[in-house]
Formats: C-alpha cells, sequence, structure tokens
C-alpha cells in the first residue's frame, strides 16, 4: 500500500481514490466578471453559439493568459479536474493527494474560433510528451490533459493527437503523454487564481512548447 507520506514524496504518483483527500460540499466563491474581458460574467449566461473546452497544459496562470488573448475566446476560468477530491483547494492539490490536475475552461464564440484552432494552440503552447510535469513544474497537477464536452470534440482531439505526434516523430520528440478523455467536474479554483497574470503582469509563467508546430 503506498501512504500519504510516499505520495507526499513523489507528487508523479496518482493517489487512489482511498488515498485522496475528503475535500469539501462548498464551491469556491468567484467574482462574477470577469477580469480581462470586464463587464462579461465568468460563468455565463452566454449567447447560444458558445462552445466549452478544457485543457490542461501546465501551470494555469500562464495557459488561460494564452487563451484569454486568442480572438473569439468569451470567457476563461482555471480549476482543477481528474481527480478525486471535490472542491480542493489549491495547496490540497499541490499536496499531490487529490488527483487532478490544473485546468483552464475555455469558453468560445464558435464562430471566431474553432475547436481545432484551440487544439492547435493547445499542441503548440506545451510540450506533451513530460508526463507529469511541464518543464519545471513537477507533479501529477501538471499532466497534460484535453477533457472533452461533446462526442465531436473527443474525436477531435484524438485525431490532432495522432497528426501532432508524427510531426514529434520527425523532430526526435517522445510519445505523447495528453490524457484525452469526456469532460469530468470542474472544481473552479479560488478567486485570486482567475486571471492570475492580468492582475500580476509580472507573475510567474511557465508556458513553454516544443518549437514544433501541429499540422491541423
Amino acid at each position: 500500500m503506498v501512504l500519504r507520506s510516499e505520495i507526499l514524496v513523489n507528487k508523479n504518483v496518482l493517489p487512489t481514490q482511498e488515498q485522496a483527500l475528503p475535500g469539501r460540499e462548498t464551491p469556491m466563491q468567484l467574482p462574477e466578471k470577469h477580469y480581462v474581458f470586464k463587464n462579461t460574467p465568468l460563468l455565463g449566461p452566454f449567447l447560444d453559439n458558445v462552445g466549452f473546452a478544457i485543457f490542461g497544459l501546465g501551470c494555469f496562470w500562464g495557459a488561460e493568459r494564452k487563451f484569454w488573448e486568442r480572438e473569439g475566446v468569451v470567457s476563461t476560468v482555471v480549476g482543477y479536474a481528474g481527480g478525486y477530491t471535490p472542491n480542493p483547494t489549491y495547496e490540497e492539490v499541490c499536496s499531490g493527494l487529490t488527483g487532478h490536475t490544473e485546468v483552464v475552461l475555455v469558453v468560445y464564440d464558435q464562430d471566431k474560433v474553432s475547436y481545432a484552432d484551440l487544439l492547435k494552440m493547445f499542441w503548440e503552447l506545451h510540450n506533451p510528451t513530460q508526463g507529469m510535469r511541464q518543464g519545471n513544474d513537477i507533479g501529477s497537477q501538471y499532466r497534460s490533459v484535453i477533457y472533452c464536452t461533446t462526442p465531436e470534440q473527443l474525436e477531435e482531439a484524438k485525431a490532432s493527437k495522432d497528426a501532432y505526434q508524427a510531426e514529434l516523430d520527425k523532430a526526435g520528440l517522445g510519445q505523447i503523454t495528453t490524457e484525452i478523455d469526456e469532460a469530468p467536474t470542474v472544481y473552479f479554483a479560488e478567486a485570486y487564481h482567475q486571471q492570475y497574470l492580468a492582475k500580476n503582469p509580472q507573475g510567474y509563467c511557465g508556458i513553454g512548447g516544443t518549437g514544433v508546430t501541429c499540422p491541423i
């Protein structure tokens, strides 16, 4: 049996449901408005033509900024997903005992930006071959994921992985470790994490890609 103390030492080990922290029923309190888009409600309501995409590509501060800068994106929210602990705190996620990874929920106007466009950004913004890390950020909370909100997204995401792997192979890089699955519950992060780099322009951003272009 893997003890919690051992998981704390090795954050690359995902906990089982029995080992995961219990969390809480109450979600984090969030601001009503998006800090960058000002009058836009952070969580809606939105126009009928929006899509919802969920990506994990390392530290969510830098990832979120890249997506809110994309034309056609109408809102972004950071949170935790893919694990067991309900409504975890940031400190709990950092412990390695929730199973969650840091993610960005991207709300986008489908008339202005396509899901394929967002997938291309996702692949090119990080190194999806690193497993339980992203650059100097080490641990399961930094693993690469695509969580799909529709069957069409799931099909498109898997096809994009194959296309990008072919390009990575040509460049002599490793195998993609990105988890691609149907969207689980996203537990939104604390208010101070939302649009963090807009509030703290000199803050840490660990986002960095492989330099290999995604062909989609």
